[in-house]
């Protein structure tokens, strides 16, 4: 006797349209995403598209949101594979409800919308703490550096522009000269008003590389001169660093050395909770986290409408000038006030009381020292550290897609903002 099997015919068409609620479970991330976006506020996304009548209807703005919350939710960040999961993927396609934008949408759609998708980083941290997430009370801060898109390769360091240029300059001069030459020379033969177009094009491709460095060498000038301004130094008289770099591809990205060595980057920067919600993100061109802390804890307020009880800190972050400013708010701080080794545990407390000259370091170090103390800065990279493996390792986003200070900023917060919708998920199950 033959073996029976369950119907199969796909050439069938089906006599009723299928549900698309039917399509997956229904604790699904996908169900969950919709929810959440269909509770945040997306007037400032939606109001670009009431007064325009002309041209084809675009695509819902609320579809287009969902459809790209769900892509940086599962580690899907590239327009172009978006587009072929709408396609393929069974989620995106019950998110655009069978409506296939096609890649340059999508890359346009968040382009366009990139200041209004920053802004729902906050409402969802707001719906995080209206669904039962307890106000601030620990908080680890802790900065990443994450690839610009631009390669190292683009840049060039202030002192190589001055040679460069000159390089170019006798180039550019000796392409005159044998210019003139072969004019006259085809003047002679064919007749004056004959020229050729192969050194004319030559040369404009040299001009417009001057031209670039020119520019770049302004913009290095123009940065020394705020960096020593910030410093309380003369402005005027300040010149860049022979080792300045400019990148040309991405010029507000920066030389930073991360784990894998020096790579062309931004400075990404998370505050966590002990729920690991991100509870303030921000970028930043600076290339270490000295100078970041104070931002950070207005950041954070400004974010999350709170500031923290607790606040743990690596090496990074340490400085006199930063433990001063912590001490001067009502905030218990645990900033290790050195860089340790993998697995290191710290020494014993030292007994007896501190000096009288003892520095705000030296009063930080002896904190870190006690029992009680090193117990809490313990949770540091229990709390924050997987936060940050979770953005790079398991949704596997290591390198902006979007050039510039602010669009990167906005991409980051999107990043940022889809981490805590699935840490809510996942706090739901």
């Amino acid at each position: 006797m033959a073996k029976t099997y369950r119907s199969y015919v796909p050439e069938q068409d089906l006599l009723l349209p299928p549900s698309l609620r039917d399509w997956l479970p229904d604790d699904h991330l996908v169900y969950f995403v919709s929810d959440v976006v269909d509770a945040l506020d997306l007037s400032a996304i939606m109001s670009v598209y009431e007064d325009e009548d002309r041209g084809y209807p675009p695509y819902h703005p609320v579809m287009m949101t969902k459809v790209l919350v769900y892509a940086y939710c599962v580690g899907i960040f590239s327009s172009r594979r978006i587009q072929r999961r709408l396609a393929e993927d069974v989620g995106f396609r019950v998110l655009a409800a069978g409506n296939e934008p096609d890649f340059r949408t999508i890359a346009d759609f968040r382009k366009t919308h990139l200041a209004a998708l920053t802004g729902l980083f906050e409402q969802v941290l707001e719906l995080a703490r209206a669904t039962g997430a307890p106000r601030l009370g620990l908080v680890a801060l802790d900065g990443t550096k994450v690839k610009a898109n631009a390669s190292k390769h683009k840049a060039m360091s202030y002192q190589r522009m001055g040679e460069k240029q000159r390089e170019l300059r006798a180039e550019v001069k000796e392409l005159l000269a044998r210019a003139d030459a072969t004019d006259a020379a085809e003047d002679a033969q064919y007749g004056a008003g004959r020229r050729g177009n192969e050194l004319p094009a030559e040369l404009q491709r040299r001009e417009s590389r001057l031209a670039r460095i020119r520019e770049a060498k302004k913009v290095l000038k123009e940065r020394a001169k705020a960096e020593a301004g910030a410093a309380g130094q003369p402005s005027e008289s300040a010149k860049p660093d022979p080792k300045a770099q400019y990148n040309f591809t991405d010029p507000e990205s920066r030389i930073m050395k991360g784990p894998d060595g020096f790579v062309q980057a931004y400075n990404a920067q998370v505050a966590v909770d002990e729920l690991q919600l991100i509870v303030g993100q921000a970028v930043t061109q600076q290339t270490n986290d000295k100078k970041q802390l104070v931002p950070m804890l207005a950041t954070i307020t400004q974010q999350s409408g709170d500031m923290p009880a607790v606040l743990l800190a690596d090496a990074g972050y340490c400085s006199d000038e930063n433990l001063a400013a912590i001490a001067a708010t009502k905030i218990d701080a645990y900033i290790s006030t050195r860089k340790q080794k993998h697995g290191e545990r710290p020494g014993p407390c030292p007994r007896g009381p501190l000096p009288a000259t003892a520095t705000r370091t030296d009063r930080m170090t002896r904190k870190l020292h006690t029992q009680a103390g090193a117990a809490v800065y313990a949770a540091r990279k229990a709390i924050v550290e997987p936060v940050i493996g979770q953005i790079k390792q398991a949704r596997g986003f290591r390198q902006f897609l979007l050039r510039g200070l602010a669009k990167v900023q906005g991409e980051w917060s999107l990043v940022c903002t889809t981490h805590n919708i699935l840490k809510m998920y996942r706090l739901c199950q």
